[in-house]
């Protein structure tokens, strides 16, 4: 049994690095779309344009923050599962405390994917 958690541990942890990846590099092509495309708008996008790029900047390093706490953590349990008393029950805390931060995060990328979406859509950006 133990075993199976500290499977799902790890397999957990990977995946939610992996979409993390995936929205780090979903949002530099972001960042990238408003610095090539969005150079002839109005004085009212180009607010909005400056609000998505500072958007994605904090979101950038909310995620490789978010990502790092899940390396220190996957370390962590690689540890503990290699000493004699195991994985213990503050690793499991941890893991749940990181499971609600990357759910969270998760939201506001999300969020923030379908604002960018709908500039994107209304704009010739």
């Amino acid at each position: 049994m133990v075993q199976t958690d500290l499977a799902q541990l790890t397999s957990e942890t990977a995946e939610w690095r992996q979409i993390l990846r995936n929205y780090r590099d979903e949002f530099q092509e972001c960042k990238k779309l408003l610095q090539d495309n969005c150079r002839e708008s109005t004085r009212e996008q180009l607010v909005e344009i400056e609000h998505f790029d500072n958007q994605f900047h904090i979101q950038l390093i909310n995620i490789h923050d978010l990502k790092q706490s899940i390396k220190q953590h996957e370390r962590r349990v690689d540890f503990e599962k290699k000493g004699a008393d195991g994985v213990g029950n503050e690793t499991y805390t941890q893991h749940e405390r990181l499971l609600d931060a990357f759910l969270v995060l998760e939201n506001r990328l999300q969020q923030l994917r379908g604002e960018f979406r709908d500039f994107i859509n209304a704009t010739n950006c």
